[in-house]
């Protein structure tokens, strides 16, 4: 089930892991061991590495791996042929939480009577969602600030800085987009993002 091409119709297919970092070689490890047939082998956590990362490389892939597979069905899952999100004949209803259930309650739904294709692409982001959001971006942005700040002649040996430039670039103008980060958090890097951002003008 692991492929590197994901498309769906459902949800905007994700980028691949990057090739070459950290995280498309636990990826690759997991490949690898999925490809041995042990299940229990390929889902251990290999020898160093840590939990979190680990967690995150395999959910990503799951996420994208769910994605492919649902983006399949998507025309045979509409409201009509799945009215309640469930598993088989017997009445095991699942819902969204408690924000699912309140979005969902207002279009005349009861709490566990969500149509299943509701339940794939229409779950409300959770109430603090832009905040984590934007912790996790200010976090992202400390990286880049490190990486210029500290590697950046590592950077430039391993012809990458191209590379670099143009992600910062298009972070930068995501997060100003849509006001994600604080300016005063951007000083570290703020001649920086002057210079990419005249190029533009």
């Amino acid at each position: 089930l692991v492929s590197g091409s994901r498309s769906s119709k459902t949800f905007k297919p994700k980028k691949n892991i990057p090739e070459g970092s950290h995280q498309y070689e636990l990826l690759k490890h997991a490949e690898a061991t999925l490809g041995s047939g042990n299940l229990r082998q390929a889902v251990m956590l290999p020898e160093g590495e840590d939990l979190n990362e680990w967690i995150a490389v395999n959910t990503v892939d799951f996420f994208n791996q769910i994605n492919m597979l649902y983006g399949t069905i998507t025309e045979f899952c509409t409201e009509a042929s799945c009215p309640v999100m469930s598993a088989g004949p017997r009445p095991r209803l699942w819902d969204g939480g408690t924000a699912a259930a309140s979005h969902f309650g207002s279009c005349g739904r009861t709490k566990g009577l969500i149509p299943a294709h509701w339940y794939v692409s229409g779950v409300p982001f959770p109430k603090n969602f832009m905040s984590v959001a934007k912790t996790i971006l200010k976090r992202l942005f400390r990286v880049y600030a490190h990486i210029y700040h500290q590697h950046f002649d590592s950077v430039m040996r391993l012809q990458e800085e191209a590379h670099l430039n143009t992600s910062f670039k298009h972070f930068i103008f995501f997060v100003q987009e849509f006001n994600l980060i604080d300016r005063r958090e951007l000083a570290p890097l703020q001649e920086l993002i002057e210079k990419l951002g005249s190029k533009d003008r």
